[in-house]
Order: C-alpha cells, then structure tokens, then sequence
C-alpha cells in the first residue's frame, strides 16, 4: 500500500503537469489563430480629378467632394505673422482654383513610391501627401519576417496620413483644390538616398516640393522651392500635419495584463516639455500654441510619426477635430514674400519610424520623451542606457540582462546583507517565539511585550526582512517599462526557444524556474507569525508564477536571476551569522 504522503505527492505532480500542458496547448492554439495583417497592394487616394466631358451635375459632384477633403487644410489666417500686421485674408479674395485643370490619369497613378533601405514611402502626386509609410527593418512579427510593419496607410478601414503644403495668398493647397503635382526627377537610390522632386507651375510661378531621403534614416526632409517668375509678389506659408483616426494599429502588440501602449499625439512647449494631447481631450477643446522650433508627433507602441519645425523657426502649433471625424496633429509656419523674379523656400522635417531614443534625442529636444517611461522614468532612462552599454559590449539583450541584474545586485548588497542577517537572527530565534505563543496564547499584550524582549536580546528586527524584497522593486518595475517600450528588445533573441525577450515565453520554462527560486526563497525565510499568514504565504511563489506566465520573457529573466543571486547572498549570510554565533 503506498503512503498517503506519497500518493498526495503523486497527485500534486500529474495536476502540475496537465495545467503544464493545457497552458501549452492553449498558447499554440492563440499562436496558430494570430494571422498575418493582409495589405492592400497600395494605399486609397481621393476622388479623382474632376474630367473635362463630365456633365454638370458631375462637375458639381466633384466639385464638393474636393472641397470636403481640402477642408482640412489649414486656413490663410493660421499662418504666423507679424505680431503688428493684420493676419492675410486673401484666401476669401482669391477664386477657386479651375475644377477641370488635366490630370486625366487613373488615381493609382498619382502614387509614386521611393524606397530606401530603411522605408518604403508611397507619395499621392494630389497634394504631394504621404499617404503609406512602410518599414522595412521592422517585420510585423517573428512568423512573417518578410512583411514590412506598416506605420502610415490611407484605406476604407484607416485614415494615417501625413500631409504639407502652401497656403495663404499664393499658396497653390488655398485654391479649393489640392496642386496635381508631376514628377520632375528621382534621384532615390535604395542603398544611398536621394532626392524625389514634385513640380506644379502656378501662374508664372514654378512650385517644386522636394522629398529629400538619406541612407539607413527614418527622416525625411521635405522643403518647397518657389521661382517666381511672374510679375507680382508671392505670398504663402508652410503648414504639415498628421491626419488620423481613432482606430487601433492593424498590428497589436501590447502584452497580456500590461497597461495598454498610449494611442495618440504629443507635443512640447515651453511650459511642458512634453504634453499629452489625447483624443478625449482634443474633442472637449482644441489646442493651439505658438512656439519657437518644436514638434508634433503621434504616437503608438513602439512607432511614431512626428513634424519638426526648424529650430529658430517660430510655428503654430495646433490639434483639432476636422470636419470629416478624424483629427488634425499639425503646425503652420511664418508667411514670407518673394519678390518678382526671385525664389524663396520652405523646409520641415517628418520622421516615421521606431522609438529610437537615440536619435530621437539628436533630432529635436524633448523628442526623446515619447518613448514613455511612466513615473520611474528617472530609474528607466539610466536603466536602458546602462542596458544598452552592455548589449553593444556582449551583442545579446538577454545577457545583458543579466549582466545589469549583477550589478544592480551588487550595487545594493550591502543593504541586503543587512535585511538578511536580520532574517537570520529571525530564524534563528524562531523556536523561541513559537514557544511564546504557545505560552501566551491567550494574552496578547503579555506576548507582545515577550517578543519585543527577545528581539531586543538577540538582536532580531522583524521589519529588517523586508529591505531585500523591496530594494528590488523600483527596479523591477524601471525595467518593466524599458521592456514595454524599448523598441530596440522587439523581437530581440536570447537562446534556443526565447526568440522574442519582449514577448511571452512559448513554453513557460523561465516563470516556472521563477517560481521554483521564489518557493526556495521562502524556504530559506524565518516562517514565523500568525499561522493563517504562514499559509498563505506558502501560497505566494504559485500566485507569482500564474503572474510571470504571461509577463514578457526578459522581465521574467531579471526576476530568475534576481532571485537566483538573492538565495547566494541569503545562504552566505545566514552561515556567517551561524559561525558568528558559533564562536560567541
């Protein structure tokens, strides 16, 4: 007959092993249901161009559908000007531009498409928009590596787009109408860079807006050039801006029981350096602020879309709802006038692309700051660039992880060692104070004043025990959002089945070595207390465990070894506390 002792043991095996297993097979059954994103082969564009035979009713069908999409546009009054002189309203004095100008192309033949080695941008030649934005270096995920993340598109299901212009007097996106662009040169070579060049004459003037693209970059330069060669002044001024809906990414990548990534734009200015501006918040009152230099940028887990002004440029900054639903992040710059025969220019900056914080910095200052890390940012900012030092000196995110956690551990043992001799005087006198409560089970006050006695005697604190598991935590938590964030650990490997130390581990093996250190842990602490408390304390390394399963894979690696140094460091205070004794 085999011990009940045994069969318990036996039973608590085969229930861990078929939980084991169930976890395993609902895992593969959420893998295998995770389908690629389908792309469209190109990204919509607007109405097409109003045809010279149309009838007149289609005429005026056109008509109202083109003014409906430039009702976005910003108006000649958003323009900055001299603080002195009345703000230009020739926008209402000037006509519309002719509905029927040529253009008699199929829409998919206003997309011209530039690819580098680190963006695929496809460019509508209405307006000169980047209506789809495509990064190459960045796969959707790890199952479908030859599938660019898409950032921008312009589609039934999804309005992200990011769009620039002239406006103001002589400004060709004032006239009613966006500019037809045409083509003039394409020096874009995928490995070098170059430049796109868009012309659009105008009234004696000649309009180019140049696309400047630079190798392995994320940012694009675009700038206008005018010629003036008519016979009377032009006047305009530059707006960009982001146009986007409410939807979520058509890619999610937020993590189980994590806060969900911030879904919307960001600004800075002089009071805030940088300042939420949520969808919510933009409905119940639109923001508008004028500042010198500065961005706009919107943003999603991991990726970003952001308009830099130039930096002693003074821009209005603004964010509203428009007419059609969606929302306006965007700036317009100063009005300037060039003279007859002569040329004038225009220049902003658009980045799409990761959260490189890196760069992000050298671009514009405070750009930096949407790569959100909550209220511990200041642990999480030395954090990652501890952790990145690291990596560029081994060449793998997981051992760098645990490098950092060695010597964040060792930064702080010595304050650990203190909690730890103090758990071991608790374990030591242990036995005592369950005979207390034994003796004194029936007179609190009398076992309180015991037990503060003999802590006092043999130099025990209670609360002492607690340094090691909180000086971890701030850490614990820095690091969760440097994971959470960090676009540099997407899809980054460590060994064998952990291809993604962002994601979840597939097969569950570290958050069940975590809680395997988390049990032996216990083990090593002073079980002492209330015997409910006991109990469920027992319970802790299972409630962690259920947690950590679903925690990304390089958190759960920094909790292991965490855990892994603290029993060393608990085992080797504990014997030189007993050798202390010993020889007392």
């Amino acid at each position: 007959m085999i011990p009940p002792e045994i069969q318990r043991i036996v039973l608590l095996i085969a229930l861990a092993a078929t939980g084991y297993l169930l976890i395993l097979a609902w895992n593969q059954d959420r893998e295998a249901s995770e389908t690629a994103p389908q792309y469209t082969s190109a990204p919509s564009v607007g109405p097409d161009p109003v045809q010279v035979d149309r009838p007149q009713a289609s005429v005026e069908s056109a008509v109202m559908q083109s003014n409906a999409i430039s009702s976005d546009i910003p108006s000649a009054q958003e323009l900055v000007t001299d603080a002195t002189a009345p703000a230009s309203s020739a926008s209402s004095q000037t006509t519309p531009q002719d509905p029927l100008r040529a253009n008699t192309s199929a829409n998919l033949n206003r997309l011209i498409k530039v690819e580098t080695s680190t963006l695929r941008v496809w460019i509508d030649l209405s307006g000169g928009d980047i209506v789809r934005v495509q990064l190459p270096s960045y796969p959707i995920n790890q199952t479908n590596p030859d599938i660019a993340y898409q950032l921008l598109d312009q589609n039934v299901s999804q309005v992200y787009v990011a769009q620039s212009g002239l406006i103001g007097k002589n400004g060709p996106d004032s006239q009613g109408q966006r500019p037809i662009y045409r083509v003039a040169k394409n020096t874009v070579n995928r490995e070098a860079g170059g430049e796109l060049v868009l012309n659009y004459d105008m009234d004696g003037s000649t309009i180019e807006k140049i696309f400047s693209f630079t190798a392995n970059e994320f940012l694009i330069d675009v700038s206008y050039l005018v010629m003036n060669r008519s016979q009377a002044p032009f006047s305009a001024g530059m707006f960009a801006q982001i146009k986007r809906d409410k939807s979520i990414p058509l890619v999610d990548e937020s993590f189980p029981m994590a806060p969900t990534p911030y879904l919307g734009a960001a600004t800075t200015n002089t009071d805030d350096r940088y300042l939420k501006l949520e969808f919510d918040d933009i409905d119940d009152s639109p923001y508008e602020k004028r500042e010198t230099g500065g961005w706009i940028a919107f943003l999603q887990h991991y990726f970003l879309s952001a308009w830099v002004a130039p930096a002693g440029q003074e821009s209005r900054f603004f964010a509203r709802r428009s007419r059609d639903g969606n929302y306006l992040f965007g700036l317009t710059g100063p009005e300037q006038t060039i003279p007859a025969g002569a040329t004038g220019a225009w220049q902003m900056q658009f980045y799409a692309g990761p959260k490189d914080q890196t760069r992000l910095e050298s671009i514009a200052p405070n750009l930096n700051l949407t790569v959100n890390y909550g209220i511990l940012w200041w642990i999480s900012v030395p954090l990652f660039k501890g952790l990145k030092i690291l990596f560029d000196w081994v060449g793998n995110w997981g051992l760098a992880i645990i490098l950092l956690t060695v010597l964040v551990k060792a930064s702080f043992a010595w304050i650990s060692a203190k909690g730890y001799r103090s758990m071991a005087n608790m374990r030591r006198v242990a036995p005592a104070m369950k005979a207390l409560q034994k003796r004194h089970a029936n007179d609190r006050e009398k076992l309180s004043k015991e037990m503060m006695a003999l802590y006092k005697k043999e130099g025990a604190n209670p609360l002492g025990g607690c340094l090691p598991m909180l000086i971890p935590m701030p850490i614990f938590l820095a690091l969760y959002w440097v994971l959470l964030e960090s676009v540099e650990l997407r899809q980054a490997p460590f060994i064998w089945w952990i291809t993604d130390l962002s994601a979840m581990d597939p097969y569950f093996v570290l958050p069940l070595l975590m809680g395997a250190s988390t049990y032996l842990m216990q083990a090593l602490n002073p079980q002492v207390g209330d015997p409910l408390q006991v109990k469920i304390m027992k319970l802790m390394p299972i409630f962690f465990t259920a947690i950590f399963l679903f925690f990304p894979a390089g958190l759960v690696l920094y909790w292991l070894v965490n855990n892994l140094l603290s029993i060393a460091q608990q085992t080797y205070m504990y014997r030189l506390v007993e050798r202390e004794q010993g020889k007392k």
